[in-house]
């Protein structure tokens, strides 16, 4: 079958859904990429106590008419892009069927959270549980301040430790970068602040500037290897002292796409498992895009979709 890469947009009717639909869309317009809109719904169950303690299930026409008119919403915003979009229904867990069509997506976009009732069912712990568990890399979309558009992605920065789950992230920057047209700036962050860090035992006799130096040494042989491939793209390589989570949140308010791998070591380890990777996507200005390190894909898909 032929090339088919496709965007897979999650969508619940609320603005954060909205926004990763107009994001997923300005991503695949003139890179002749499929978006496809996916609503998925529960149908709700309650006691009823005339059947001896079972369950009566309501009839799911009025929610499923209310799901299809999500999907039509979010499919009229393409309209005019000159994109080609699908979109389907599926019954389920949003969190468990996005994570179960990832695996045949190129790339997967969801936003922050949902809105109230039938909109909490998507977005929330969606936005968690997808990026930790997507086959694709999936970025997360946060809630736009009022009134405010996004804007093309320009400037990119992704966190690089030296990792293999760092090494397809800066893969995947450089294919952004290149798609978008964008500066690619890399980060090393090493935490050897005085008092705090993973490395604050280091003792005073250790050169810190040395230390550095040598992440800078390996970081430019990284980023040398990323973009072989790719010799129109340029890449600002930076090694700094400091906390990663904290120095990406600070870094995505000057910048359009923040991109971390999911697994790491070093300063980026247990971006997704722990309290650093709630920081990243909690507090990032700027959509966030997190690689998985399980990924058969190294970069941009190469798959065909049955949808």
């Amino acid at each position: 079958m032929a090339e088919d890469n496709v965007v897979l947009v999650g969508v619940d009717g609320s603005p954060e859904s909205l926004a990763a639909m107009d994001w997923a869309v300005a991503r695949a317009a003139g890179k002749n990429w499929r978006v496809h809109v996916l609503c998925a719904y529960s149908l709700p169950s309650f006691t009823a106590a005339s059947l001896d303690g079972g369950y009566a299930a309501l009839d799911d026409s009025a929610i499923r008419a209310g799901a299809q008119a999500v999907v039509d919403e979010a499919v009229a915003r393409a309209e005019g892009t000159g994109v080609t979009v699908t979109s389907s229904l599926e019954t389920g867990d949003p969190a468990g069927v996005l994570v179960d069509l990832s695996d045949e997506a190129t790339l997967a976009v969801v936003g922050t959270r949902g809105g109230g009732g039938f909109a909490d069912r998507l977005l929330g712990t969606v936005s968690s549980a997808l990026p930790a568990h997507s086959h694709c890399p999936t970025v997360v979309v946060p809630q736009r301040t009022q009134g405010a558009d996004y804007t093309p992605v320009r400037r990119i920065v992704v966190g690089v430790d030296g990792s293999s789950s760092a090494r397809k992230a800066l893969r995947w920057a450089v294919e952004e970068a290149e798609a978008w047209g964008a500066e690619l700036t890399a980060i090393a962050a090493v935490p050897m602040a005085s008092g705090a860090g993973a490395l604050a035992w280091l003792p005073a006799a250790v050169d810190r500037d040395q230390v550095l130096a040598d992440v800078r040494s390996g970081l430019d042989r990284a980023v040398a290897e990323a973009v072989a491939a790719h010799p129109g793209v340029e890449v600002r390589r930076h090694a700094l002292d400091g906390n990663p989570a904290e120095l990406m949140a600070e870094f995505s308010t000057a910048v359009d796409l923040v991109v971390v791998g999911s697994r790491g070591r070093g300063g980026f380890s247990g971006l997704l498992l722990g309290s650093t990777s709630q920081a990243v996507l909690s507090h990032a200005s700027c959509p966030v895009m997190v690689v998985p390190s399980r990924s058969s894909q190294d970069a941009v898909g190469r798959r065909s979709t049955p949808w």
